[in-house]
């Protein structure tokens, strides 16, 4: 299925050339490729972040949308450069985790080890293959070039582990794994481990933070100050209304976070 739609996902900031440059050799390749900005702001070498930005993007875009994630601290080494197919949509990245959270449930079609340096710039750096194999491989694909000709098939790729949600008794205990733009808390406890649990019932602990029950929106920290809340990617957050939690609580991503049934005793 050919698409000239085409994502990044990346740790590379704005204050360097890096994106850009990406994007000049993807046009010089397709100039009709129509390239989406879904985030450069990747705390650097996150793989869970990037990961995770990745798998809640790419359900809200059409079936041959190639998506290209750039995470890398193992650029120039012999992790491989990756295209996938999975239903539809293509993958392209280092084979190092950051492809794997949006790769769960979807059937894989087609993977290939990007190998064919015909459609690579050379010669390739040990350091940007984000512009000299994955943008030029992702401006190809764009023009309908066959992922079998862009490399070798293989088997198999890193899956990044998925931090444990553990049940003790009455309480569950996740850990803090994203902070976003706005300093929300974003844990990997999810709306279905609290489904069937009253969510004005629980308690949150966070560090120094106590939290009685869950928030239906932001607003309602106007008055309560620290909230908790499911967020738009079915997670459990903790946010503090017009000002950052991250910066205020002094919360770090692996902290961890405990949700008990019943308020806390006073």
């Amino acid at each position: 299925m050919k698409s000239d739609l085409i994502t990044l996902i990346t740790d590379f900031g704005y204050q360097d050339p890096f994106v850009g440059i990406m994007k000049g050799v993807i046009l010089g390749i397709n100039p009709k490729a129509r390239i989406i900005d879904l985030s450069h702001g990747v705390p650097a070498q996150d793989l869970l972040a990037g990961a995770l930005i990745l798998r809640h993007s790419v359900p809200f875009f059409p079936p041959g949308t190639i998506h290209v994630a750039i995470v890398d601290p193992g650029v120039g080494t012999r992790r491989r450069p990756l295209l996938i197919e999975a239903e539809g949509g293509f993958f392209i990245g280092p084979d190092n985790g950051v492809l794997s959270l949006a790769l769960e449930g979807r059937e894989v079609e087609k993977m290939i080890e990007l190998s064919n340096e015909t459609y690579h710039l050379r010669p390739a750096s040990a350091t940007f293959h984000g512009r000299d194999i994955f943008a030029p491989v992702a401006g190809y694909l764009s023009l309908g070039i066959p992922a079998q000709e862009l490399g070798a098939p293989v088997s198999g790729f890193v899956r990044l582990p998925w931090p444990e949600v553990v049940w003790r008794d009455d309480t569950i205990q996740g850990e803090i794994i994203y902070i976003d733009s706005f300093g929300n808390l974003i844990s990997n406890i999810s709306a279905q481990d609290l489904k069937g649990l009253d969510p004005q019932s629980l308690t949150v602990s966070l560090g120094k933070l106590t939290i009685q029950g869950l928030a239906p929106n932001y607003l309602t920290g106007a008055e309560r100050g620290y909230v908790a809340l499911i967020n738009s990617w079915a997670l459990l957050e903790i946010a503090l209304f017009k000002r950052s939690a991250h910066i205020e609580s002094g919360i770090k991503t692996g902290e961890k976070i405990l949700v008990r049934k019943g308020r806390e005793m006073r």
